[in-house]
């Protein structure tokens, strides 16, 4: 049983037009020859300055040239391109080069290990490799078991000549980014493109397994860019070469790659950060952008710095904040625009929260994961700017829900459907979800133009999700009175406890961490056990507060072995539980508290920070049947 998700009525039937339009960056170049295009911080004596800018010109210049030493290199349409490294100019350019060309490029993602990448490379048969400076030496580890596909390497800085010696002895060819670029031409002509080419091979970091190839066309890729257009000249206001794009989250993901593409689509300028997570909010203060993207992860710790400062002000200050906040919030409630809820109290109390982006934001987004109601209130309150938030998935081409500026009713859901896709909510009975209930609740499924062509060389997997045209996403919705959706579930990621209550983890996880004492939570249970326990990622600062206020002595690790402090933030734990209204059997009886924050060197986390619960099970297993058998103890 399934019930249908109709598009926003505020969305006309212009977007459809939109989708018929031609679409070239050369008619951006065009536009825009001398606007600034891709930017990047100038190193000067180990220091970064300010901002260095490329044309659109010239980058325009630079991906023709590359894409002409490409051809040169007997890689042709149709045939797969890797690039490998933190978000850069020479990152777009390599896309560019092999958009011009007709070539499939595969991004490598530069948070994944060696063995991962070498899956890829030989999966998806790449011939050519764009390679990050610093990522050379893992790319040349992969070469002895890559050689019958892989015949070059592009640096995109500098290449050693005892690094070309070692790749050349595999029988690969190895050039700088300028030694490549030399051998390209401006003149070349450029191969016919068609809209049912593959534009794209996105292998998903994936919680569990090898990567899957996500093929996307170069249709279902531009038709996401334009929907991106037309939600904003529908809703808010579209990007324009006035504007400046902050680049941090990871090109090798489609969300990044959607939002740049757009920004040149629309002669805008991106300045990259320096890949250095020390650095991030020094590189968003000098570049001062315009559109800021981030995700839940990103968003919650500005969240939580932020409120950290507002507790230690002072109460005459607290108080001052708390009657803006509320001020600003009921007006936002009515209806009221952002730009005209609160505009003195954004000059008084919030400009220095705008600041701290730059002081021109005008528009935020988020994706990736669900976005904790509280933050997305308190951004929408205190940002001064207007704040959406969407859902997709790789295989829709990114974003295929997003909620609408200005419309606060759709605070802590994704919004609406976009104009390119198609919802509807099938039931799931096992997990009591009723598509046809009142309440609609079910899995949410897809079909529309930015859909992907399937997983490659894997029709098994493609034939599992994608049944009679739908594409099953496996997260539960909840459909909203007002058409928005509401992501509550995951219907992977649940397990039946040995009294046979089924535990939709990630929603419990999602209430545990909005203690404020957790920085990240970890929940397990399974069906041979009646009850559930947790590895915490404590906050460092609440808890050595906590433990000189309670005379506990000790660094933050031996802190996070200490049995008072695990009881403390287990209580905490419970008490966040019983406000939410957590059932018994989602109470937790014990927690492993871990000083380390879950990290991709460990492969505890995916590049796009989803738990890797068969593998944190792996590493924590000792820890696991620890705090069972604590747990067992303590109820004799």
């Amino acid at each position: 049983m399934s019930i249908f998700l109709r598009p926003h009525p505020s969305w006309s039937a212009k977007s459809q037009n939109c989708l018929k339009k031609t679409f070239g960056h050369s008619e951006s170049v065009k536009r825009n020859p001398k606007n600034p295009a891709l930017g990047r911080r100038q190193i000067i004596d180990g220091k970064a300055g300010g901002y260095s800018w490329q044309s659109y010109q010239d980058a325009y210049n630079s991906a023709i040239r590359i894409a002409s030493a490409i051809r040169g290199r007997s890689v042709n349409p149709g045939d797969r391109c890797g690039i490998y490294g933190t978000n850069s100019p020479e990152w777009i350019i390599s896309m560019e080069a092999c958009n011009s060309n007709g070539i499939t490029y595969v991004p490598l993602y530069d948070t994944l290990g060696a063995n991962a990448v070498e899956y890829i490379i030989n999966h998806a048969e790449i011939s050519l490799v764009f390679v990050q400076e610093t990522k050379l030496p893992a790319i040349l580890s992969c070469v002895p078991n890559c050689s019958s596909n892989l015949k070059t390497i592009v640096s995109f800085g500098n290449v050693s000549e005892s690094q070309k010696k070692e790749s050349m002895e595999q029988g690969v060819d190895c050039f700088s980014w300028e030694e490549f670029t030399s051998m390209g031409r401006l003149d070349d002509e450029l191969p016919a493109k068609h809209k049912t080419d593959i534009c794209t091979i996105m292998y998903t970091s994936g919680t569990t397994g090898e990567p899957k190839g996500v093929i996307l066309s170069n249709a279902a890729f531009m038709a996401e860019v334009l929907s991106v257009h037309q939600l904003l000249v529908e809703t808010d206001k579209p990007a324009t070469e006035e504007d400046t794009y902050f680049s941090f989250l990871p090109l090798a993901h489609i969300f990044d790659q959607i939002m740049e593409t757009y920004c040149i689509y629309c002669g805008s300028s991106i300045g990259f950060w320096q890949g250095d997570i020390r650095y991030l909010i020094e590189d968003l203060l000098v570049l001062k952008p315009t559109i800021f993207c981030g995700v839940p992860r990103v968003y919650d710790r500005i969240y939580t710095g932020i409120m950290a400062k507002i507790s230690t002000g002072g109460a005459v200050k607290k108080a001052l904040f708390d009657f803006a906040y509320y001020y600003k919030l009921r007006n936002l409630e009515k209806g009221i625009q952002q730009d005209k809820s609160a505009p003195l109290l954004d000059k008084l109390v919030f400009d220095k929260i705008k600041q701290g982006f730059g002081g021109r934001v005008r528009l935020m987004l988020s994706g990736a994961a669900p976005l904790p109601k509280h933050v997305e209130e308190f951004l929408r309150v205190t940002c001064c700017t207007v704040l959406s938030q969407g859902y997709g998935l790789t295989e829709s081409c990114g974003g295929c829900f997003t909620s609408i500026a200005n419309v606060h009713s759709m605070i802590g859901t994704v919004g609406v459907p976009m104009t390119t896709i198609e919802a509807r909510l099938e039931s799931v009975p096992e997990m009591g979800y009723d598509a046809l209930a009142p309440v609609p609740r079910g899995e949410i499924c897809l079909r529309g133009n930015t859909l992907f062509s399937g997983y490659h060389k894997r029709e098994d997997l493609t034939d599992s999700v994608l049944v009679d045209g739908w594409f099953h996403t496996g997260d539960i919705g909840e459909w909203q009175a007002d058409g928005a959706m509401k992501i509550i579930d995951r219907k992977k990621n649940i397990f039946k406890l040995s009294q046979g209550e089924y535990v939709a983890v990630e929603n419990i996880e999602s209430t545990y961490s909005r203690c404020p004492l957790v920085t990240s939570i970890w929940v397990y249970g399974n069906s041979f056990e009646s009850f559930l326990v947790a590895v915490v990622v404590p906050d460092k600062i609440a808890v050595e507060e906590w433990a000189e206020k309670n005379n506990e002595s000790g660094d933050f690790v031996s802190l996070c072995k200490n049995s008072n402090v695990r009881k403390y933030v287990l209580d905490e734990l419970n008490s966040e539980a019983q406000k939410n209204k957590l059932r018994g059997f989602e109470m937790l009886k014990a927690v492993h508290l871990e000083p380390i924050p879950f990290d991709f060197e460990r492969e505890l986390i995916t590049p796009t920070f989803k738990l890797k619960r068969q593998q944190l099970l792996k590493y924590y297993k000792d820890c696991i049947d620890q705090l069972y058998s604590e747990a067992k103890t303590s109820k004799k």
